[in-house]
């Protein structure tokens, strides 16, 4: 393969419910969203990748600059709300990019500014090993065990307790109630923590970010802290502290 282009794309739009203005607030001795920036430029990859802060916001942009990152464009108000979903910021980073800088990278690398104690060997680690599985799969994810099975979890259709695996189509439909079951015959399941996100440009033309095949990565779930409210704000300081 020739020279690979990453483009690692930090997402930060203005505004945030549980946390006001949160890509920008200080964590420890600077913004949330620079933590991803610095962790980015530390990376092994730097030389292959740009860096850009996807904003829809002037003060945000101005920030994002200030610690190094590129923002050439501001992200359209109708793909920063509440309900707008990776696929859309992704694909007009990649659009615009192509158009106005003829600029066609080979992988997404999406750095999420709510994991500011993010390692920077694991961003080389998910792109060592996904670079050499490139040929084999489409995207590559961090996950966590999952301690609570879905397969004893219940979806509520039409008034009626309806057992979540009856949706499900994976080999494992023998197994009698499985909410019923002890946890250790069920399969191993995970959650997807955001601390990394890896997938191939051309998934994302595809109108894909995941595609069929993904990587897992498999961290502990001790390692990761992503930040949506006050409580996990506090953690993570607190996990800050302890591992400077």
């Amino acid at each position: 393969m020739a020279e690979i282009k990453i483009l690692c794309l930090i997402p930060a739009r203005y505004g945030s419910k549980g946390i006001p203005n949160k890509n920008i607030k200080m964590f420890g001795d600077k913004p949330l969203l620079a933590w991803s920036i610095e962790q980015a430029k530390k990376s092994k990859y730097a030389d292959k990748m740009r860096i850009i802060v996807s904003t829809d916001s002037e003060e945000y942009k101005k920030i994002a600059k200030s610690y190094g990152a590129e923002v050439p464009f501001l992200r359209p108000k109708k793909i920063s709300q509440d309900l707008s979903n990776d696929y859309d910021f992704i694909k007009h980073a990649i659009d615009w990019l192509k158009k106005n800088e003829s600029y066609n990278p080979d992988l997404i690398l999406q750095l999420r500014p709510t994991q500011p104690c993010r390692k920077v060997e694991i961003i080389n680690n998910c792109l060592e090993m996904f670079i050499k599985n490139i040929d084999t799969y489409d995207s590559l994810r961090t996950v966590v065990p999952f301690e609570k099975s879905p397969y004893k979890m219940y979806s509520i259709q039409k008034s009626n307790l309806t057992p979540l695996f009856t949706t499900f189509n994976n080999g494992y439909e023998n197994i009698i109630e499985p909410f019923n079951q002890a946890r250790q015959i069920l399969p191993q399941c995970y959650l997807h923590n955001g601390y990394v996100d890896i997938t191939k440009a051309n998934i994302v033309e595809n109108g894909k970010i995941s595609g069929e095949r993904i990587f897992p990565f498999i961290m502990e779930k001790n390692e990761t802290i992503d930040i949506d409210t006050e409580d996990d704000w506090k953690n993570a300081v607190k996990n800050k502290l302890i591992n400077q």
